[in-house]
Protein backbone atom coordinates (compact mmCIF):
# COMPACT_ATOMS: atom_id res chain seq x y z
CA UNK A 1 0.00 0.00 0.00
CA UNK A 2 2.56 2.79 0.80
CA UNK A 3 4.62 1.67 -2.01
CA UNK A 4 1.23 1.85 -4.16
CA UNK A 5 0.59 5.62 -2.53
CA UNK A 6 4.13 6.65 -3.24
CA UNK A 7 3.43 5.88 -6.65
CA UNK A 8 0.61 7.88 -6.85
CA UNK A 9 1.99 11.10 -5.62
CA UNK A 10 2.41 13.81 -8.43
CA UNK A 11 6.12 14.76 -10.08
CA UNK A 12 6.92 18.46 -10.77
CA UNK A 13 9.20 19.35 -13.67
CA UNK A 14 12.48 21.12 -13.03
CA UNK A 15 11.78 24.93 -14.26
CA UNK A 16 14.05 27.49 -15.32
CA UNK A 17 12.99 31.42 -14.65
CA UNK A 18 13.87 34.29 -16.96
CA UNK A 19 14.32 37.51 -15.37
CA UNK A 20 12.26 40.18 -15.01
CA UNK A 21 9.44 38.51 -13.65
CA UNK A 22 7.89 38.11 -9.95
CA UNK A 23 5.62 36.13 -8.06
CA UNK A 24 3.44 37.69 -5.22
CA UNK A 25 1.06 36.13 -2.07
CA UNK A 26 0.45 36.68 1.87
CA UNK A 27 1.60 34.47 4.27
CA UNK A 28 0.42 34.31 8.29
CA UNK A 29 2.64 34.57 11.32
CA UNK A 30 2.34 35.52 14.84
CA UNK A 31 3.85 39.11 16.48
CA UNK A 32 4.01 40.80 19.17
CA UNK A 33 3.25 44.47 18.62
CA UNK A 34 2.70 47.10 21.14
CA UNK A 35 2.96 44.47 23.91
CA UNK A 36 0.07 42.75 22.32
CA UNK A 37 0.52 38.95 20.90
CA UNK A 38 -1.42 39.36 17.19
CA UNK A 39 -1.50 37.28 13.96
CA UNK A 40 0.09 39.59 11.26
CA UNK A 41 -0.73 39.18 7.76
CA UNK A 42 2.63 39.47 5.09
CA UNK A 43 2.63 40.87 1.31
CA UNK A 44 5.56 38.61 -0.09
CA UNK A 45 7.11 39.54 -3.60
CA UNK A 46 9.41 37.04 -4.92
CA UNK A 47 12.06 37.45 -7.90
CA UNK A 48 12.24 33.49 -9.20
CA UNK A 49 14.95 34.17 -11.47
CA UNK A 50 17.41 35.82 -8.44
CA UNK A 51 15.65 34.72 -5.67
CA UNK A 52 15.38 38.33 -4.14
CA UNK A 53 12.37 38.61 -1.65
CA UNK A 54 10.42 41.25 -0.21
CA UNK A 55 8.37 41.13 3.09
CA UNK A 56 6.10 43.68 4.81
CA UNK A 57 3.12 43.18 7.64
CA UNK A 58 -0.30 44.33 7.72
CA UNK A 59 -2.87 44.18 10.12
CA UNK A 60 -5.31 42.26 7.61
CA UNK A 61 -4.91 40.36 4.20
CA UNK A 62 -7.22 43.58 2.37
CA UNK A 63 -7.57 44.91 -0.61
CA UNK A 64 -5.49 48.21 1.03
CA UNK A 65 -3.09 46.22 2.56
CA UNK A 66 -2.52 44.15 -0.80
CA UNK A 67 -2.18 47.51 -2.92
CA UNK A 68 0.04 49.01 -0.32
CA UNK A 69 2.19 46.01 -0.65
CA UNK A 70 2.95 46.24 -3.88
CA UNK A 71 4.10 50.19 -3.82
CA UNK A 72 5.86 48.93 -1.34
CA UNK A 73 7.42 46.43 -3.11
CA UNK A 74 8.07 48.25 -6.40
CA UNK A 75 10.09 50.89 -4.11
CA UNK A 76 12.16 48.61 -2.55
CA UNK A 77 13.32 46.89 -5.91
CA UNK A 78 13.42 50.47 -7.70
CA UNK A 79 11.24 49.58 -10.63
CA UNK A 80 8.40 47.22 -11.86
CA UNK A 81 8.27 43.44 -12.98
CA UNK A 82 7.49 43.03 -16.13
CA UNK A 83 4.79 40.56 -15.03
CA UNK A 84 3.31 39.16 -11.85
CA UNK A 85 1.98 35.23 -10.98
CA UNK A 86 -0.94 35.38 -8.65
CA UNK A 87 -3.08 32.65 -7.04
CA UNK A 88 -6.87 33.33 -7.50
CA UNK A 89 -6.91 35.58 -5.05
CA UNK A 90 -10.18 37.25 -4.51
CA UNK A 91 -8.30 40.90 -3.87
CA UNK A 92 -7.43 40.39 -7.61
CA UNK A 93 -10.04 38.38 -9.20
CA UNK A 94 -13.74 39.12 -8.86
CA UNK A 95 -14.82 35.52 -10.82
CA UNK A 96 -13.36 32.79 -12.94
CA UNK A 97 -15.40 32.98 -16.34
CA UNK A 98 -16.78 29.53 -17.71
CA UNK A 99 -13.68 29.83 -20.67
CA UNK A 100 -11.02 30.25 -17.54
CA UNK A 101 -10.87 34.03 -18.24
CA UNK A 102 -10.05 36.58 -14.67
CA UNK A 103 -12.33 39.37 -14.23
CA UNK A 104 -10.02 41.13 -12.22
CA UNK A 105 -11.37 43.51 -9.45
CA UNK A 106 -11.54 47.35 -10.16
CA UNK A 107 -8.61 48.07 -7.20
CA UNK A 108 -6.53 45.21 -8.97
CA UNK A 109 -7.37 47.12 -12.51
CA UNK A 110 -6.29 50.25 -11.37
CA UNK A 111 -3.04 49.35 -9.79
CA UNK A 112 -2.12 47.17 -12.97
CA UNK A 113 -3.30 50.03 -15.16
CA UNK A 114 -1.05 52.51 -12.76
CA UNK A 115 2.43 50.36 -12.96
CA UNK A 116 1.63 48.54 -16.34
CA UNK A 117 2.54 44.95 -15.35
CA UNK A 118 1.57 41.82 -16.63
CA UNK A 119 -0.85 39.65 -14.56
CA UNK A 120 -0.59 36.06 -14.71
CA UNK A 121 -2.75 33.36 -12.20
CA UNK A 122 -2.10 30.12 -11.57
CA UNK A 123 -4.34 26.79 -11.71
CA UNK A 124 -7.28 26.80 -8.82
CA UNK A 125 -5.99 25.29 -6.08
CA UNK A 126 -2.72 24.78 -7.34
CA UNK A 127 -0.40 26.46 -5.24
CA UNK A 128 2.89 24.97 -6.33
CA UNK A 129 2.02 27.10 -9.57
CA UNK A 130 3.69 30.14 -8.01
CA UNK A 131 6.19 27.73 -5.74
CA UNK A 132 8.90 30.25 -5.42
CA UNK A 133 6.92 32.69 -3.20
CA UNK A 134 5.30 29.81 -1.69
CA UNK A 135 8.97 29.33 -0.64
CA UNK A 136 9.48 32.92 0.26
CA UNK A 137 6.67 33.18 2.86
CA UNK A 138 8.02 29.75 4.43
CA UNK A 139 11.57 31.29 4.73
CA UNK A 140 10.13 34.08 6.02
CA UNK A 141 8.42 32.82 8.82
CA UNK A 142 10.68 30.40 9.67
CA UNK A 143 13.98 32.49 9.28
CA UNK A 144 12.17 36.65 9.69
CA UNK A 145 9.37 35.37 12.21
CA UNK A 146 10.85 33.31 14.60
CA UNK A 147 10.95 33.28 17.45
CA UNK A 148 8.09 35.65 17.55
CA UNK A 149 9.49 39.31 16.89
CA UNK A 150 8.62 41.88 19.15
CA UNK A 151 8.15 45.58 17.72
CA UNK A 152 6.66 49.02 19.35
CA UNK A 153 4.67 49.34 16.10
CA UNK A 154 4.04 47.48 12.46
CA UNK A 155 6.34 50.15 11.19
CA UNK A 156 8.95 48.99 13.46
CA UNK A 157 8.77 45.67 12.56
CA UNK A 158 8.41 46.38 8.72
CA UNK A 159 11.71 48.37 9.10
CA UNK A 160 13.24 44.81 10.41
CA UNK A 161 11.76 43.23 7.61
CA UNK A 162 13.46 45.75 5.09
CA UNK A 163 16.50 44.90 6.52
CA UNK A 164 16.14 41.18 6.49
CA UNK A 165 15.71 41.11 3.18
CA UNK A 166 18.69 43.74 2.25
CA UNK A 167 20.60 40.95 4.22
CA UNK A 168 19.93 38.46 2.05
CA UNK A 169 20.70 40.09 -1.20
CA UNK A 170 24.40 39.23 -0.10
CA UNK A 171 23.42 34.76 0.58
CA UNK A 172 25.14 32.90 -2.03
CA UNK A 173 22.33 30.14 -2.73
CA UNK A 174 23.02 26.46 -3.56
CA UNK A 175 23.40 26.00 -7.18
CA UNK A 176 24.62 29.61 -7.64
CA UNK A 177 27.54 31.12 -8.24
CA UNK A 178 26.69 34.34 -7.80
CA UNK A 179 24.83 36.23 -5.07
CA UNK A 180 20.92 36.97 -4.74
CA UNK A 181 22.23 40.80 -5.14
CA UNK A 182 24.38 40.45 -8.56
CA UNK A 183 21.43 37.98 -9.82
CA UNK A 184 19.11 40.87 -9.25
CA UNK A 185 20.92 42.92 -11.57
CA UNK A 186 19.93 40.83 -14.47
CA UNK A 187 15.73 41.08 -13.23
CA UNK A 188 15.91 45.10 -12.64
CA UNK A 189 17.51 44.93 -16.25
CA UNK A 190 14.26 43.77 -17.40
CA UNK A 191 11.71 45.62 -15.46
CA UNK A 192 10.80 48.79 -16.42
CA UNK A 193 10.76 52.16 -14.77
CA UNK A 194 8.57 53.63 -11.85
CA UNK A 195 5.59 55.94 -12.87
CA UNK A 196 6.10 59.31 -12.09
CA UNK A 197 3.82 59.32 -9.30
CA UNK A 198 3.27 56.02 -6.28
CA UNK A 199 -0.44 54.40 -6.75
CA UNK A 200 -2.68 55.83 -4.18
CA UNK A 201 -3.16 52.55 -2.13
CA UNK A 202 -6.63 52.29 -0.52
CA UNK A 203 -9.78 50.75 -1.11
CA UNK A 204 -12.94 53.56 -2.35
CA UNK A 205 -16.72 52.94 -1.44
CA UNK A 206 -19.47 55.31 -1.28
CA UNK A 207 -21.20 55.52 2.05
CA UNK A 208 -24.32 57.51 3.68
CA UNK A 209 -23.58 59.28 6.95
CA UNK A 210 -26.35 57.85 9.41
CA UNK A 211 -28.59 59.81 11.99
CA UNK A 212 -25.65 59.37 14.60
CA UNK A 213 -23.19 61.15 12.07
CA UNK A 214 -21.41 57.90 11.63
CA UNK A 215 -20.41 56.24 8.43
CA UNK A 216 -19.67 52.48 8.10
CA UNK A 217 -16.18 51.05 6.66
CA UNK A 218 -16.11 47.30 7.00
CA UNK A 219 -17.93 47.25 9.48
CA UNK A 220 -16.90 50.06 11.88
CA UNK A 221 -18.70 53.30 12.38
CA UNK A 222 -16.18 56.50 11.90
CA UNK A 223 -17.62 59.67 12.50
CA UNK A 224 -18.04 62.97 10.56
CA UNK A 225 -18.95 66.49 11.53
CA UNK A 226 -22.83 66.67 12.23
CA UNK A 227 -23.25 69.22 9.65
CA UNK A 228 -23.13 66.55 7.13
CA UNK A 229 -25.61 63.81 8.57
CA UNK A 230 -28.33 61.97 5.74
CA UNK A 231 -25.53 62.71 3.21
CA UNK A 232 -23.09 60.77 0.64
CA UNK A 233 -19.73 61.01 1.22
CA UNK A 234 -17.01 59.05 -0.72
CA UNK A 235 -15.01 56.86 1.89
CA UNK A 236 -11.32 55.97 1.17
CA UNK A 237 -9.51 52.77 3.52
CA UNK A 238 -5.84 53.31 4.04
CA UNK A 239 -3.95 50.65 5.77
CA UNK A 240 -3.42 52.55 8.35
CA UNK A 241 -6.27 55.18 8.23
CA UNK A 242 -9.52 55.83 6.89
CA UNK A 243 -10.40 59.25 4.47
CA UNK A 244 -14.21 60.48 4.37
CA UNK A 245 -15.29 63.42 2.04
CA UNK A 246 -18.26 64.73 0.59
CA UNK A 247 -18.03 66.59 -2.61
CA UNK A 248 -14.08 67.83 -3.14
CA UNK A 249 -14.07 68.27 0.51
CA UNK A 250 -12.12 66.15 3.12
CA UNK A 251 -14.31 66.41 6.50
CA UNK A 252 -13.32 63.42 8.50
CA UNK A 253 -9.64 61.52 9.10
CA UNK A 254 -8.98 58.83 11.49
CA UNK A 255 -6.72 55.57 12.48
CA UNK A 256 -7.84 52.72 10.79
CA UNK A 257 -9.86 50.33 13.35
CA UNK A 258 -9.52 46.65 13.10
CA UNK A 259 -11.62 46.04 16.09
CA UNK A 260 -14.99 43.49 15.25
CA UNK A 261 -17.91 46.00 15.23
CA UNK A 262 -16.04 49.09 16.87
CA UNK A 263 -16.92 52.68 16.94
CA UNK A 264 -14.30 55.22 15.90
CA UNK A 265 -15.21 59.35 17.84
CA UNK A 266 -13.84 62.60 17.29
CA UNK A 267 -15.10 64.25 19.62
CA UNK A 268 -14.84 67.88 17.88
CA UNK A 269 -17.29 66.40 15.11
CA UNK A 270 -20.29 66.23 17.83
CA UNK A 271 -19.44 69.81 19.78
CA UNK A 272 -21.53 71.90 17.33
CA UNK A 273 -24.61 69.64 17.81
CA UNK A 274 -23.89 69.91 21.48
CA UNK A 275 -23.89 73.68 21.81
CA UNK A 276 -27.66 73.07 21.18
CA UNK A 277 -28.55 69.92 22.55
CA UNK A 278 -26.90 70.75 25.91
CA UNK A 279 -28.82 68.25 27.89
CA UNK A 280 -27.03 65.20 26.08
CA UNK A 281 -23.29 66.86 27.12
CA UNK A 282 -22.92 64.04 30.27
CA UNK A 283 -24.31 61.11 28.33
CA UNK A 284 -22.32 62.14 25.04
CA UNK A 285 -20.68 58.65 23.79
CA UNK A 286 -17.82 60.48 21.76
CA UNK A 287 -17.02 62.75 24.61
CA UNK A 288 -15.89 58.79 26.80
CA UNK A 289 -12.62 58.69 26.89
CA UNK A 290 -11.60 62.11 25.67
CA UNK A 291 -8.26 63.09 27.73
CA UNK A 292 -8.66 66.84 27.95
CA UNK A 293 -5.78 68.82 30.30
CA UNK A 294 -7.80 68.90 34.08
CA UNK A 295 -7.57 72.64 33.47
CA UNK A 296 -11.05 71.82 30.82
CA UNK A 297 -12.58 70.38 34.00
CA UNK A 298 -11.56 73.28 36.51
CA UNK A 299 -13.00 75.48 34.13
CA UNK A 300 -16.45 73.46 33.81
CA UNK A 301 -16.97 73.18 37.94
CA UNK A 302 -16.54 76.95 38.17
CA UNK A 303 -18.64 77.81 35.28
CA UNK A 304 -21.69 75.54 36.45
CA UNK A 305 -21.33 76.42 39.88
CA UNK A 306 -21.42 80.36 38.74
CA UNK A 307 -23.90 80.71 36.16
CA UNK A 308 -26.02 76.87 36.29
CA UNK A 309 -27.16 75.08 33.00
CA UNK A 310 -25.89 77.99 31.19
CA UNK A 311 -22.37 77.39 31.95
CA UNK A 312 -22.48 74.21 30.27
CA UNK A 313 -23.15 76.14 27.61
CA UNK A 314 -19.87 78.28 27.74
CA UNK A 315 -17.96 75.06 27.88
CA UNK A 316 -19.36 73.68 25.02
CA UNK A 317 -18.37 77.12 23.38
CA UNK A 318 -14.91 76.74 24.89
CA UNK A 319 -14.56 73.29 23.60
CA UNK A 320 -15.53 74.69 20.43
CA UNK A 321 -12.50 76.81 19.95
CA UNK A 322 -10.32 73.31 19.45
CA UNK A 323 -11.77 73.32 15.86
CA UNK A 324 -9.65 76.30 15.06
CA UNK A 325 -7.15 76.23 17.70
CA UNK A 326 -4.15 73.67 18.97
CA UNK A 327 -4.94 72.00 22.35
CA UNK A 328 -2.09 73.98 23.96
CA UNK A 329 -3.05 77.16 23.10
CA UNK A 330 -6.61 76.80 24.39
CA UNK A 331 -5.15 75.27 27.96
CA UNK A 332 -2.94 77.89 28.48
CA UNK A 333 -6.07 80.61 27.77
CA UNK A 334 -8.37 78.68 30.02
CA UNK A 335 -5.46 78.93 32.98
CA UNK A 336 -4.82 82.15 32.59
CA UNK A 337 -8.48 82.75 32.27
CA UNK A 338 -8.69 81.58 36.09
CA UNK A 339 -6.14 83.00 37.28
CA UNK A 340 -7.57 85.91 36.47
CA UNK A 341 -11.37 85.50 37.63
CA UNK A 342 -12.59 85.67 34.24
CA UNK A 343 -14.69 82.59 34.18
CA UNK A 344 -16.77 82.87 30.72
CA UNK A 345 -15.95 81.48 26.87
CA UNK A 346 -15.53 85.63 25.96
CA UNK A 347 -12.60 85.73 28.40
CA UNK A 348 -10.98 82.23 27.08
CA UNK A 349 -11.86 83.50 23.65
CA UNK A 350 -9.89 86.84 23.93
CA UNK A 351 -6.82 85.37 26.00
CA UNK A 352 -6.11 82.69 23.51
CA UNK A 353 -6.19 85.75 20.58
CA UNK A 354 -4.34 87.73 22.54
CA UNK A 355 -1.77 84.99 22.90
CA UNK A 356 -1.12 84.18 19.34
CA UNK A 357 -1.42 87.72 18.91
CA UNK A 358 1.32 88.55 21.35
CA UNK A 359 -0.58 91.48 22.52
CA UNK A 360 -1.69 92.46 25.88
CA UNK A 361 -5.41 91.18 27.43
CA UNK A 362 -7.87 94.22 28.02
CA UNK A 363 -10.60 92.70 29.86
CA UNK A 364 -13.74 94.54 29.96
CA UNK A 365 -14.70 92.40 33.27
CA UNK A 366 -18.39 93.95 32.88
CA UNK A 367 -19.04 91.63 30.72
CA UNK A 368 -19.38 88.92 33.33
CA UNK A 369 -21.85 89.96 35.85
CA UNK A 370 -22.06 87.13 37.63
CA UNK A 371 -18.40 88.00 39.32
CA UNK A 372 -18.25 89.56 42.40
CA UNK A 373 -17.61 93.03 42.38
CA UNK A 374 -14.72 94.26 44.59
CA UNK A 375 -14.40 98.60 45.24
CA UNK A 376 -11.19 100.08 46.31
CA UNK A 377 -11.70 103.35 47.47
CA UNK A 378 -8.69 105.91 46.38
CA UNK A 379 -6.88 107.58 48.85
CA UNK A 380 -6.17 111.28 49.89
CA UNK A 381 -3.37 112.72 51.39
CA UNK A 382 -5.05 114.31 54.20
CA UNK A 383 -6.25 110.72 55.39
CA UNK A 384 -3.03 109.56 55.12
CA UNK A 385 -1.45 112.23 57.20
CA UNK A 386 -4.57 111.51 59.62
CA UNK A 387 -3.48 107.71 59.62
CA UNK A 388 0.18 108.96 60.67
CA UNK A 389 -1.38 110.93 63.27
CA UNK A 390 -3.14 108.38 65.13
CA UNK A 391 -0.46 105.85 65.15
CA UNK A 392 1.78 108.12 66.58
CA UNK A 393 -0.39 109.84 69.43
Amino acid sequence: MHAARQRQREVFVPLRHDPGHAQADFGEALAVIGGVEQTIHFFAMDLPHSDAGFVQAYPAETTEAFCAGHVAAFAFFGKVPASILYDNTRLAVARILGDGTRQRTRAFSELQSHYLFADRFGRPGKGNDKGKVEGLVGFARRNYLVPIPHAASLAALNEQLLADCRRRLGDRLRGHSETVGERLARDLACFHDLPPSPYEACETRMGRVSSLSLVRYRGTDYSVPTAYGHREVLIRGYVESVVIACGVDVIARHVRSYEREDFVYDPLHYLALLERKIGALDQAAPLVGWNLPEVFVVLRRLLEARMGKPGKREFVQVLRLLEVFDLEVIAAGVREAIDRGAIGFDAVKHLVLCRLERRPPRLDLTGYPYLPRVHVQSTSARTYMDLLSGATS
